[in-house]
């Protein structure tokens, strides 16, 4: 017997290279059978706090911007502050992703600041389940996981690139293999909860 898991990837891109992942994390869960969608939080006015609470899996994605969260995606972590005290999110699912220009750019900064968002409202973290690539001399760009990151999705994109050149397919399928992974996880704990 198989469960559909309900995902959302939730984000904020501000040059579109955060979107470009978003997409990727997206099909990623689509192909493991997931109903998925893409939920923007640039403008709170468009979050769908209804749909995100029917979710199973929150992926949240932000841009690091001086070594943290970008201001909007900051924006939606402080307007979840209800949602926390009635403990709505909790027992969800919930990992993320990042990117900045540089190779490290704090970006495992992000990923922190957005794990302990997800531990406080009760969720259930699931980060990369991949082995760090591109760290030997038999290692490649190409590689999955090139950044070296098990917390969630660190992805690079060079700041004089646009989103339709970077970040790289590598990161990009970094991205699919996570929003599988959750969706998997996601589908698993809810089989679980419906036996119980």
């Amino acid at each position: 017997m198989s469960v559909q898991s309900k995902v959302i990837v939730v984000y904020h891109s501000g040059y579109g290279h955060t979107q470009v992942l978003a997409e990727a994390v997206l099909q990623g869960a689509l192909d493991v059978g997931a109903d998925a969608e893409l939920m923007s939080v640039a403008t709170l006015d468009d979050v769908n706090w209804d749909k995100l609470a029917a979710a199973d899996a929150l992926i949240f994605g932000s841009p690091t911007y001086m070594g943290s969260a970008s201001a909007p995606f900051k924006a939606f972590m402080d307007a979840s502050s209800k949602i926390w005290m009635e403990r709505g999110w909790v027992d969800k699912v919930a990992g993320a992703f990042t990117v900045s220009a540089s190779r490290s750019g704090d970006k495992l900064g992000t990923l922190t600041q957005l794990s302990v968002f997800a531990a406080q409202h009760g969720m259930i973290w699931v980060g990369l389940d991949l082995m760090p690539g591109n760290n030997s001399s038999k290692g490649s760009e190409d590689d999955l996981n090139r950044l070296g990151s098990t917390l969630g999705v660190m992805a690079q994109a060079n700041a004089d690139e646009g989103p339709e050149v970077v970040p790289p397919t590598a990161d990009k399928d970094t991205a699919k293999a996570l929003g599988g992974r959750i969706a998997k996880v996601a589908a698993s704990l809810t089989l679980v909860s419906e036996a119980a």
